[in-house]
């Protein structure tokens, strides 16, 4: 190529990203500190004031609106900083508005004296152990840390904390390689009665000694009848589901919650209303189911059959259930929380939302989806990818209350809930029916196949 064409290539280029970079960097200011961008966080604000700053240095080689458009990133990157550190700031206030809502978050956490704080000033009811938190440390070290948490807890006189975990076995254990990896339920389906169980009560004896208190599992989402939607390639059902068979699913399940409930640690049935015949992936997108309950009853069987399990909570997955509510996902829709499930079920359990920082919900602003999904019945709000989030969402979720949009009435009967739930497991037992893990045997991973 010649060098005429070298340098015509040049300016072109350099024309295109003229008008294309300016107008990009705006999109990313306006969406400053967006979950997807969390592995940026430390740098992104510096970075694009930087780089509206060197744009209009070297405006000459710019069109001339684009200018324009570099000085506004610069001023929706200071608002936009401005405003996240003033929510920031109002929430570590602590105020009573801020502490009422507060209870009923879980969070994530990538700094150890940051969640402490808020532990310490009852701006959190639990916090959400993931692989960040244990890489290359030891489970002791780990278990020391959540227990000063708890001490913490102890010393302000306020609830313990629940010490939430994801590790349901197979393609999803957060918690190892420092807890022992374990099969996925469904490889254990259909052998002795007593090995989910036991599968149960040897996966409770690890999560116990971290200090983890509650599970997020098992998944009682029926498995899609065909392969998983190519393009969502982070649920993946069909490697996390029991059965296709509700029953199947019924049993398996409910066994395990036994034996993880024996040792210690409560439950969670997910993802409600089920993902099984969702073709979107719910971290990136939005989605919807079109069937009506009568078509979803088989779906929803292990659900309610479960329901009533004592320390067993349920998730509710970020789908809209077109049928009852078209306009909210299940996670934040009264309709379904207050109608469906704590009115037609009669379910008095405790209710936790999905990720907040997933794509299905974020956008829509996670103040604002936070503060329905309390005033809506739900009774923890689960803040887990993106920690720092949860400044956003506490905020909104206050003000909702100082607005009126959240009844307190709702709001005190979700705390008795969680009293409730606090109590409903007792600590771990190494005698009556846990000895029989100690007469079987322990469930390995060899043991199995991968898959049912």
């Amino acid at each position: 190529m010649s060098t005429a064409l070298l340098r015509r290539a040049a300016i072109v280029t350099a024309r295109l990203a003229g008008w294309l970079v300016p107008p990009l960097l705006l999109i990313h200011a306006w969406h400053l500190k967006h979950p997807l961008l969390f592995w940026l966080r430390d740098w992104e604000t510096w970075l694009l004031l930087g780089a509206a700053l060197l744009g209009l240095i070297w405006r000459q080689r710019l069109p001339r609106r684009m200018a324009w458009v570099l000085l506004a990133v610069l001023a929706v990157t200071l608002w936009r900083e401005a405003e996240y550190r003033a929510q920031c700031d109002a929430v570590l206030d602590a105020g009573e508005a801020m502490q009422a809502v507060g209870r009923h978050f879980i969070v994530g956490y990538t700094d150890f004296e940051e969640v402490k704080l808020l532990a310490a000033r009852g701006l959190i009811g639990g916090i959400y152990l993931a692989r960040r938190n244990l890489r290359g440390r030891e489970l002791a070290e780990v278990a020391a840390e959540i227990e000063a948490l708890q001490a913490i807890r102890r010393r302000a006189e306020l609830p313990p904390l629940i010490v939430a975990g994801d590790q349901e076995g197979g393609p999803v254990s957060h918690l190892s390689p420092l807890l022992e990896a374990m099969p996925p339920l469904a490889s254990i389906a259909g052998r002795e009665d007593d090995a989910a169980y036991r599968y149960g009560l040897q996966q409770a004896a690890g999560l116990a000694t971290l200090g983890v208190n509650l599970n997020f599992g098992p998944v009682v989402d029926l498995r899609p009848s065909g392969a998983d939607n190519p393009h969502d390639r982070l649920t993946r059902l069909s490697a996390r589901a029991i059965s296709n068979d509700p029953a199947t699913v019924t049993t398996v399940a409910g066994r395990y919650i036994g034996g993880l409930n024996e040792g210690g640690v409560r439950a969670t049935i997910k993802h409600f209303p089920g993902l099984g015949r969702v073709r979107n992936d719910t971290h990136l997108f939005a989605a919807r189911l079109d069937d009506t309950p009568k078509e979803l009853a088989a779906d929803w069987q292990p659900f309610r059959n479960l329901a009533h399990h004592p320390g067993t909570a349920m998730m509710l997955g970020h789908v809209t259930l077109a049928a009852i509510d078209p306009e909210r996902a299940a996670s934040h829709s009264a309709t379904v929380v207050d109608g469906l499930l704590r009115g037609d079920w009669g379910y008095k359990g405790v209710l936790v939302t999905d990720d907040l920082n997933m794509g299905a919900v974020f956008d829509l602003g996670i103040g604002r989806v936070a503060a329905e999904a309390l005033a809506a019945g739900v009774d923890l709000v689960l803040v887990s990818y993106d920690p720092r989030q949860v400044y956003r969402a506490i905020h909104g979720a206050a003000q909702a209350l100082q607005r009126g949009k959240i009844g307190r009435p709702r709001l005190q009967e979700s705390a008795w809930r969680l009293d409730d739930f606090n109590r409903r497991v007792p600590p771990p037992s190494t005698t009556g029916r846990s000895a029989k893990l100690i007469e079987t045997g322990p469930i390995r991973v060899q043991e199995v196949p991968a898959e049912a």
